[in-house]
């Protein structure tokens, strides 16, 4: 099998996907700012920031495929700090492709955004389509082959602060109360972190070279459908607020707008239902909670509710 180094592998979906990777037989390397807390035995750790070129080439070097998922990714963060996120997507994505070229890798398979050609996202948009154009470019230049991957809402378990299922449960857990800003109407295609690490490993197929494929889930929902939904797991004891006047709006139906550029979309084959998927993230978020010493005010949870 091939040699696969995963860049932003210690985070939410990077870990997922290295977890798919080893357990398909190919030999993984994980490269980010942290040690992974997920890191398996045979998978193999680099600890550096992807400004670095001198470690990104020497890492590249010894590699088939490129997975690259490193990026500033809070829209927030993003939108409040732009020349920060713009080295670090930008610039950062740079070095990589140097040393995919330099190193002749067969793929790059790039994470980037629904909010590509949105008309939301702000900084965090701007540095993504920045990005794809600058893939675009190394392959018309180099032939440097490549993967654009665009995902819909993901959830699950490793989830990062900034993810919104796993910032809900948190409120629940420790005010029993959830906030949201929005009138609940909005939809999203929500998609587990499982089966979302599994399409990505997928798309090492020939059938994705030089493709854009949007990696969503078949399970449609409200935001208020799915708040309610923790609130029933939580016996009804959750205060649900909604707050349309500071809502900033990401989207209500959709993130797209129109572009030239579309992607393939892609609904995995694989099924994590929601309900489920929701209830291992209240449990793995009440776990964390408790070993951090932190008050909760809910605290009726079991095992598998």
């Amino acid at each position: 099998m091939s040699k696969v180094l995963v860049i932003g592998g210690s985070g939410f979906l990077g870990s997922h996907v290295s977890d798919v990777l080893t357990n398909k037989g190919h030999e993984v390397y994980i490269f980010d700012l942290v040690k992974s807390k997920y890191l398996l035995p045979n998978q193999k750790m680099i600890i550096g920031d992807i400004l670095n070129k001198d470690l990104i080439d020497q890492s590249i070097e010894k590699v088939d495929y490129v997975y690259h998922f490193a990026a500033i990714a809070d829209i927030k963060e993003a939108k409040d700090n732009p020349i920060k996120s713009a080295r670090f997507n930008i610039i950062g994505t740079l070095n990589i492709l140097d040393a995919c070229v330099k190193y002749k890798i067969k793929r790059i398979i790039f994470s980037s955004s629904i909010y590509v050609y949105s008309n939301h996202g702000s900084f965090y948009r701007s540095t993504k389509q920045s990005c794809e154009l600058f893939i675009e470019n190394y392959f018309e230049e180099y032939k440097l082959e490549y993967t654009i991957l665009r995902y819909g809402s993901l959830y699950g378990t490793r989830a990062n602060n900034f993810n919104f299922i796993n910032n809900v449960i948190k409120q629940a857990l420790l005010n029993k109360e959830i906030i949201r800003k929005g009138d609940g109407q909005e939809t999203r295609d929500y998609i587990n972190v499982i089966d979302a690490a599994i399409s990505s490993v997928d798309v090492l197929s020939e059938d994705y070279i030089n493709k854009y494929v949007m990696i969503t889930g078949n399970q449609t929902r409200k935001v208020n459908e799915l708040l309610e939904m923790i609130n029933e797991m939580m016996n009804n004891e959750i205060k649900i607020t909604y707050d349309s006047k500071n809502y900033d709006g990401h989207y209500q139906l959709t993130p797209y707008s129109f572009r030239p550029k579309v992607a393939l979309k892609m609904i995995s084959k694989n099924h994590h239902d929601l309900g489920q998927g929701i209830l291992d993230c209240i449990y793995e978020n009440y776990q964390t909670l408790k070993k951090e010493g932190q008050s909760i005010l809910y605290n009726k949870i079991k095992k598998n509710g």
